[in-house]
């Protein structure tokens, strides 16, 4: 099947919640975009880091946008973890909707 979704998946070996967002990552494609290829990026080296504008791991991209409403490019391209600003307060894996939304956009 081929879709007009291109999809990264960044994370950096020291994060914790990169396992759980994949697989969060994968559920989601598999009900709304079945098919679609991830690109997955290992943003442990710096280099790398910088090169990708990587804000932290988890990172999902869809498209070339962050699936974070209201993302803001913090500049700082550093390996490290991320948290997300939800409803539910800070997390370490972006909420379900995020993902849903961004393919379906």
């Amino acid at each position: 099947m081929t879709t007009s979704h291109r999809v990264e998946f960044l994370w950096f070996r020291g994060c914790p919640n990169h396992v759980a967002a994949r697989r969060l990552l994968d559920e989601v494609i598999a009900e709304v975009a079945p098919g679609t290829p991830v690109d997955v990026v290992d943003a442990s080296n710096p280099a790398v880091a910088t090169a990708h504008r990587f804000p932290g791991s988890p990172t999902i991209r869809i498209d070339g946008r962050d699936i974070s409403p209201g993302f803001e490019d913090p500049g700082d391209y550093t390996p490290r973890c991320r948290l997300f600003r939800t409803p539910d307060g800070l997390r370490g894996v972006p909420p379900r909707e995020w993902i849903v939304a961004a393919l379906r956009s």
